[in-house]
């Protein structure tokens, strides 16, 4: 009903619904004067709104809760109280499928997804869990991988597509959020939400054409809140660029109808001419471009997922990583697994203690082959115990076991409290340096008192190696206790949480 004066209430065009309640209105995307609407009496009825009068009629089983037209104009999908989805071939005035849709009581809503022969619907499990489906129009019988579980709040989600970006808005009945997700390789990738603490009782998305493309705006919908204001909610891609960014912004439908009311009742199908919204960013009037022109770059992908924040009371959300900033760099998330075990850690350890053992023969055997080299080499001063003043004066300067023995030290004092450096060593002193011109392997041949040194101080080594082994262990099997006390707690906060939930 067009109304003239709205104080008056005079009515210019006066249409018979035959006083039955009218559910949905919606204009045919590709021809001019064409409305489909819904209404009590289980139909939707197609309209020549030149005429004024139903020119066709989709006739259903029980109350129709959703409608939504194709791209070109030639079919309507609805879903209805029976719990069925409907493809409709509207000039033929009979369903072309018809397949069941969410098993829920509660309402469902259907939008088809633009250009492409797929269908978006939101309702209801039997156990009241709100659901989004995904439907093949070529094989119908099911959605594709399913239907996908939202959350279980009672408000009715209501589905918004945008055909620019290849994204999906969910935007709840009594819900402060609008969630968005990216259709790519037939299922929907969720991106992120607008979070806000007033419920929406409505909500409508301005069309593309309208967004203000110098902010980088992809979307921008708006909400009733408390019946009371309107709020815009605007959703931005965060970037720096100044120039016209095509690949957000490709061809989308323009002003102008693809054929007349007249000819789409006759049977002409087509899509509507578009424009390029590059001309809009310049300022010039809207260029018209052929319906069938592509976007010259490619969507961006969901690993550049949406972002939120606020405009003015609204979001800004993008689907593409911003430009590289200057910022300082910020700690990734930690992942820890589970702690290693105490026989774990032991193992570890002894293992060490083993190479070591290997590493000190491998390199005797290496210094015997070596033996014969041109090159002279000059030890480093001992750093050992002196068992007597005779054995220091004849020991030759074989620094390879005590170099050994520091480093062995080290890694043992990381893993535990640290050790005392004369436990395992105490520096020769500077005045006498024990024959440091000759190599180590031939001093110690002809030294049988330096090898005996050598093999006590290993002994030494090992034992302190035990000792911290043990350390080691009643330190991990204390932590095994906290960690095991802190998973229980956690536990323990978690069922007092689901319990209050």
């Amino acid at each position: 009903m067009f109304l003239e004066d709205p104080q008056e209430r005079i009515s210019k065009n006066a249409w018979d619904t035959n006083l039955v309640k009218v559910g949905h209105v919606l204009f045919n995307p590709a021809a001019a004067n064409v409305l489909a609407t819904s209404s009590g009496d289980y139909t939707v009825k197609i309209w020549d709104v030149e005429a004024g009068s139903p020119r066709l009629t989709l006739r259903h089983t029980d109350i129709v809760q959703s409608l939504s037209w194709s791209a070109n104009g030639s079919l309507v999908v609805t879903t209805s109280r029976d719990k069925k989805l409907r493809m409709w071939d509207v000039r033929q005035e009979a369903p072309a499928h018809t397949v069941p849709g969410h098993a829920g009581a509660k309402n469902s809503r259907v939008t088809w997804m633009g250009e492409q022969d797929r269908i978006a619907t939101t309702g209801f499990s039997k156990m009241s869990d709100r659901q989004l489906g995904l439907w093949d129009l070529r094989d119908p019988k099911e959605p594709v991988g399913g239907f996908h579980m939202l959350d279980s709040i009672s408000g009715v989600c209501m589905p918004f597509w945008d055909e620019a970006t290849k994204c999906l808005y969910l935007a709840g009945k009594g819900d402060g959020n609008i969630r968005y997700f990216e259709y790519e390789h037939d299922r929907f990738e969720y991106l992120s939400e607008y979070k806000s603490g007033e419920p929406q009782r409505g909500v409508a998305f301005l069309p593309k054409r309208g967004v203000n493309m110098h902010e980088n705006e992809v979307m921008r919908a708006f909400k009733t809140v408390n019946d009371s204001y309107i709020e815009p909610i605007s959703f931005i891609v965060p970037r720096r660029a100044e120039v016209f960014q095509g690949d957000i912004y490709p061809p989308v439908v323009g002003t102008k109808p693809a054929m007349s009311a007249a000819e789409w009742f006759d049977g002409m199908e087509g899509l509507p001419p578009k424009i390029d919204l590059e001309s809009i960013y310049e300022g010039e009037e809207p260029a018209e471009i052929p319906a069938d022109s592509k976007p010259v770059s490619r969507v961006p992908s969901s690993s550049t997922m949406l972002s939120p924040s606020k405009q003015e009371p609204s979001p800004a959300s993008s689907k593409e990583a911003p430009e590289p900033i200057k910022e300082p760099p910020q700690p990734s998330p930690a992942f820890r697994g589970p702690p290693p075990s105490i026989k774990e850690q032991t193992n570890s350890i002894a293992n060490l203690a083993s190479k070591y053992e290997d590493d000190k023969e491998d390199s005797s055997s290496s210094t015997e082959e070596d033996d014969s080299s041109s090159f002279e080499e000059v030890p480093k001063p001992i750093e050992r115990q002196v068992a007597s003043s005779s054995s220091s004066s004849s020991k030759p300067a074989d620094t390879k076991p005590a170099t050994e023995i520091t480093e062995a030290a080290a890694i043992t004092r990381k893993l535990s409290s640290p050790v005392s450096p004369t436990k395992l060593a105490a520096p020769v002193s500077p005045s006498k340096p024990a024959s440091s011109q000759q190599p180590p392997l031939a001093s110690s041949a002809t030294s049988p008192g330096a090898a005996a040194a050598t093999t006590s101080d290993d002994q030494v080594t090992l034992k302190d190696i035990k000792v911290l082994l043990e350390r080691q262990s009643l330190t991990i099997s204390g932590q095994s206790e906290k960690i095991a006390m802190l998973t229980a707690e956690v536990d323990r906060l978690k069922t007092t949480i689901g319990e209050k939930m």
